[in-house]
C-alpha cells in the first residue's frame, strides 16, 4: 500500500525576499525544518529517511493568486493553534480560525490563512475516519 501521496509542491511568489521573511518562520512550524538555498529556488524539505517531501518557491513577477489552497496536517487543536501564531507573527493574512468547521466535517479544525503574496494555505486538524 502506498504511504506517501505526495512527492513536492512547487509555489509561485512574487518576491522572493518577502517570501522567504515569511516562510523562513512558517515552513519550519509546519515541519519542513532542512532549508536550501539556490539561485532560482528556495526550498525547505520535511524530516526524514531517503527523499523527504518538500516546498519550494520561486520567484515569478507575473504571479496572480487564485482560489487554489494548500492545506497542511496537524496531529492537534494546539499544533493547528501554534502554527496560527507563528503565520500571524510572521505577517501571514488570516482569512479565518483557528475554527471547527462543522460544514465540513464535525471535527474539521482549521486556519486559513494567505502568504504576503496572496497564495492560500490552511493547517488543519480532523480524525481519520475508519
Amino acid at each position: 500500500m502506498k504511504t506517501r501521496f505526495f512527492d513536492h509542491i512547487d509555489l509561485r511568489v512574487k518576491d522572493r525576499k518577502r517570501a522567504e521573511s515569511f516562510y523562513l518562520h512558517v515552513l519550519p512550524a509546519l515541519g519542513f525544518t532542512n532549508r536550501r538555498s539556490e539561485q532560482e529556488w528556495e526550498t525547505y524539505y520535511a524530516e526524514g529517511e531517503g527523499k523527504p517531501p518538500f516546498l519550494s518557491f520561486e520567484e515569478d513577477p507575473n504571479h496572480q493568486p487564485n482560489g487554489t489552497r494548500i492545506s497542511f496536517w496537524a496531529d492537534t487543536h494546539e499544533e493547528v493553534d501554534r502554527v496560527a501564531e507563528v503565520v500571524r507573527q510572521a505577517g501571514g493574512k488570516v482569512l479565518e480560525g483557528p475554527e471547527l468547521c462543522r460544514d465540513y466535517t464535525p471535527d474539521y479544525y482549521a486556519f486559513f490563512f494567505e502568504d504576503p503574496d496572496g497564495n492560500k494555505l490552511e493547517i488543519c486538524c480532523r480524525t481519520i475516519p475508519k
